[in-house]
């Protein structure tokens, strides 16, 4: 069994979705797993992985107004040292997910049509986040 592990560091813009999906592929292509599963795991406890839409980007852009009225700013919270966005970025992390776990089949994730992967900042500022890739089956 091979096993391949890499730390990607993606920087973020704030609040918004990035698209990761050709640079996991391309660790998937680099790893020579043919049949396998690649695991995700993210570092951060204000950001999230998405398995989402690909195609039209107004299905991003529901899902950020959607959990943007579900976990306001506006609300008071206790936990606030870092700024308003502080708690409710935890708060959407932990309605969301930090980890993913995707099938590998003939060297490929086995994604749907319309499925890419999102690194999900939750943080009105720009962050360096830190993505755990590992790549793990047979050559």
């Amino acid at each position: 069994m091979t096993h391949y592990q890499r730390l990607l560091r993606i920087s973020t813009t704030g609040k918004s979705l990035h698209n990761i999906t050709a640079k996991i592929e391309a660790m998937v292509a680099e790893s020579g797993v043919e049949t396998g599963l690649c695991t995700l795991f993210l570092r951060h406890t204000s950001a999230s992985l998405l398995i989402q839409e690909n195609a039209d980007p107004d299905v991003l852009k529901d899902l950020e107004n959607f959990l943007a009225k579900l976990i306001p700013e506006s609300a008071q919270y206790i936990h606030d040292a870092e700024g308003p966005d502080d708690m409710p970025a935890h708060i959407r992390t932990a309605l969301t997910h930090t980890s993913e776990n995707i099938p590998i089949n003939r060297g490929q994730l086995v994604l749907g049509t319309w499925q890419g992967i999102y690194v999900w900042e939750h943080r009105q500022r720009s962050h360096v986040r830190e993505l755990v890739v590992h790549i793990s089956g047979s050559s």
